[in-house]
């Protein structure tokens, strides 16, 4: 299984790039068919364009735009080498009198992406992915630290789409979050949706001591109370985080992007075991190994003292000789998902891989992850790697389209499980 993203190339061609980043958004061929593409779905959703036709391989665009797009391989965008499979059919053919429309031309372009500061390169993807360029917002802060919000464009009446993951700096992106829906809401704008990939403050979700807080409720009263419509998040921590929000929630899972590329190494099934590093994620490793051919589980125990502290006891289930898969949502100090590792080797795991959507990264989990205990250390783009923070065995994939296609859903009042698109993995 190759994952394939949105590149045009020549059936002639046997290599594309599996990378946004490998081509100038604004004027390379793939942008102007993610237009064009735009162009006809805005058509169709007021009933201009009723069918779209389909073309057949041996032609000369060629657009091929899948869910599953791995981003980065080890920080660098990788090359692979596949010639389209016999019968394939392409994307979709543009008449001669769609092309030569502008985007400005077409009367309903009340869609409109924002990105904040915490992370504009998946919101650059985002946009391509879809046609568009970001709307322009511009985003300062005074010298005592408060935001500054104004938005450059008009968004009366339009359906506004806030990225803005709350990671690192959690409490700064949170509040240019909040004043980014605020000026929305100020502007007149129809609907606002916060786009958010990774919700922070999803660990603090319940009382597991006396006096403490539920902070989870408290930013999801932040963000609702700032005037936000719906919610789109990847991942959060906890299922019952949905609950928190007195308005729509749309639930992105980011395992149908980590699935794909986990399927295009080959493993054997018989070699492959799922691990869960802790008790908490037997639910999660269940799912992802029902997905991976109904692999074997295992779970390892540990036992908490503190927070970003954890004591591995035992594990349960056999790993010995075999390709070990450990799944969690986000990896803060990994210091959970090392002690892990550890263990897996001692009980006789060949290889042990960590995947995870979230990459926290918060020291010393670098030295932890790169320390030789793994493989590979699967993440995704839901928050910005840091330069100095790229090991050997670091690989980031892109949830762009996977977000992109659940934007045109959520704009289009689609259905999450309409034909084509089941493995989206949207609640």
């Amino acid at each position: 299984m190759v994952a394939q993203t949105a590149v045009a190339v020549s059936s002639s061609i046997n290599g594309f790039i599996l990378s946004s980043h490998a081509v100038d958004a604004r004027c390379s061929r793939s942008h102007l068919s993610s237009k064009y593409h735009f162009q006809s779905r805005i058509l169709a959703h007021n009933g201009i364009l009723p069918c779209v036709q389909t073309m057949g391989r041996n032609t000369n665009l060629i657009t091929r735009c899948s869910i599953l797009d791995p981003a980065l391989i080890n920080g660098r965008p990788k090359t692979i080498h596949s010639p389209f499979r016999q019968g394939q059919t392409s994307s979709m053919f543009f008449p001669q009198d769609l092309k030569d429309m502008k985007l400005e031309d077409i009367q309903d372009t009340r869609l409109r992406i924002f990105s904040g500061t915490a992370n504009l390169p998946l919101a650059q993807e985002i946009a391509c992915y879809m046609g568009l360029d970001l709307s322009k917002i511009n985003i300062k802060r005074f010298a005592d630290g408060e935001i500054y919000v104004q938005l450059k464009e008009s968004v009366r009446g339009c359906d506004v789409f806030l990225v803005q993951p709350t990671c690192p700096p959690a409490n700064e992106n949170l509040m240019e979050l909040l004043v980014m829906i605020d000026a929305c809401r100020r502007a007149s704008a129809k609907t606002i949706t916060a786009v958010i990939p990774y919700f922070g403050y999803a660990r603090a979700d319940r009382k597991t001591h006396g006096r403490e807080s539920i902070a989870a409720k408290l930013v999801a009263n932040l963000i609702t109370e700032a005037g936000a419509n719906r919610v789109l998040a990847c991942d959060l921590h906890s299922g019952q985080s949905i609950g928190y929000f007195d308005i729509p929630v749309d639930h992105v899972h980011g395992q149908p992007v980590i699935l794909d590329y986990l399927a295009s190494k080959m493993i054997s099934s018989q070699d492959l075991v799922v691990v869960s590093p802790d008790v908490g994620g037997v639910a999660r490793a269940r799912a992802f190994a029902k997905k991976l051919s109904d692999a074997p589980l295992a779970i390892v125990d540990k036992r908490r003292q503190g927070h970003n502290v954890a004591e591995v006891m035992n594990l349960i289930g056999d790993v010995k000789g075999k390709v070990a898969v450990m799944v969690d949502d986000m990896i803060d100090t990994a210091g959970t998902i090392a002690n892990g590792a550890a263990l897996l080797h001692q009980e006789g795991a060949r290889e042990v891989y960590a995947c995870s959507t979230h990459a926290v990264f918060s020291p010393p989990a670098i030295e932890r992850l790169s320390g030789g205990l793994f493989q590979e250390v699967i993440i995704t783009n839901t928050i910005p790697v840091k330069e100095n923070n790229y090991f050997p065995q670091l690989t980031v994939l892109s949830v762009a389209n996977l977000l992109g296609e659940t934007i045109w859903r959520v704009y289009d009042d689609s259905s999450a499980d309409s034909e084509g698109h089941s493995s989206l993995g949207i609640d």
